[in-house]
């Protein structure tokens, strides 16, 4: 039964992402900036409902920019929970433009991409995330640079950072963390890390009876004379009780 349930639901998932990339291609160039962050919420919530997810948003949802938004990583299924907590322009690595169907999809909701291998395309990515912040926008980053377990928060990479600094925006830390509806323990089934590939880690949330997302909101900050360094830190260790709260 449980295989039939997954099977079910990943075919109303890719209808969904075909449905999106539609809307997308068609739409997302006639639509004001508002539109299309409602859209994107709308969407991410319906799609979460398909996936047997359900969602549950703490603190303040802040709906303007200029902001930078730092949170722990833990799976491909983040983007899509913050998402429909709060639609952001996102920084992701170069290898999710390329994943099947959804890469389409990240591509074509304005993602910025980074070669992580490259150091000197974290310059390249700042400039565009001040861009975005000048424009008043919401911008999205795991500083973590990698998924992690869940269970703790690994050490931030300051040089994103660097487009707050410049711009003088503030920045959000931001906590997830996936519960079993049920017990409330930390569910594993939407881990994204070691040798679990993309296809595996889908196929064990779709088969998985319930799955609860938590976006845990902290309260906004500023670099306050910190270099970018020192901010990292202090944001890892923000971003870290507030998901030991979770």
């Amino acid at each position: 039964m449980k295989n039939l349930r997954a099977a079910w639901r990943a075919w109303r998932a890719i209808v969904h992402v075909l449905r999106g990339l539609w809307i997308i291609r068609r739409e997302f160039g006639r639509m004001r900036e508002a539109q299309k962050r409602l859209l994107v919420r709308v969407w991410s919530r319906q799609m979460l409902a398909i996936l047997g997810v359900s969602l549950q948003v703490r603190g303040q949802v802040h709906e303007g920019g200029p902001l930078l938004v730092v949170a722990n990583h833990i799976s491909w299924l983040d983007i899509i929970v913050m998402n429909a907590c709060q639609p952001a322009r996102f920084v992701s690595k170069a290898d999710a433009g390329h994943w099947p169907v959804l890469g389409a999809l990240i591509r074509g909701a304005g993602t910025l991409f980074i070669e992580r291998e490259r150091r000197r395309d974290a310059m390249r990515v700042v400039h565009l995330m001040a861009e975005r912040l000048v424009d008043r926008d919401i911008v999205a980053v795991f500083p973590e640079g990698t998924t992690g377990d869940g269970r703790s928060v690994l050490p931030f990479h300051a040089n994103l950072l660097q487009a707050a600094i410049a711009t003088g925006s503030p920045v959000l830390p931001v906590a997830l963390g996936y519960r079993d509806p049920v017990t409330g323990g930390i569910s594993d089934a939407p881990l994204f890390l070691g040798e679990t590939t993309l296809i595996t880690s889908i196929w064990n949330t779709l088969c998985s009876d319930g799955v609860l997302a938590v976006v845990h909101h902290g309260e906004p900050e500023h670099a306050l004379e910190r270099d970018r360094r020192a901010w990292a830190r202090d944001l890892q260790a923000g971003v870290q009780r507030l998901a030991e709260a979770i």
